[in-house]
């Protein structure tokens, strides 16, 4: 849980945390929803709430799509990083843009 916080840090380091939905988040400066992590029994979720997201960065996120904005992956498996840090970056992108 702790490399999923810090990927998604660094990944958004003007970004405020907070808690949103009763689980770790973060905001940009300007308040805007930005994501949210967990950490389950059976999987980490990371939620962008962002069809976007799966737009931008297709069948490599299509993977661990849970629903249009929830992205699972399988406590069994290392969590890919790379696919977290992109996924926060087109939220940047996309909260900064006034489309999220």
């Amino acid at each position: 849980m702790e490399e999923l916080r810090r990927t998604v840090r660094a990944a958004a380091p003007d970004a405020t945390e907070t808690i949103a939905y009763d689980m770790p988040a973060l905001r940009t400066r300007a308040g805007r929803f930005l994501v949210s992590y967990d950490a389950y029994k059976r999987h980490y979720s990371l939620f962008p709430a962002s069809a976007m997201v799966l737009d931008r960065l297709g069948d490599e996120a299509r993977r661990y799509a849970a629903g249009k904005g929830t992205f699972q992956f399988p406590a069994r498996e290392p969590v890919p990083m790379d696919l977290v840090r992109r996924i926060v970056e087109v939220r940047l992108e996309e909260t900064r843009a006034g489309e999220g």
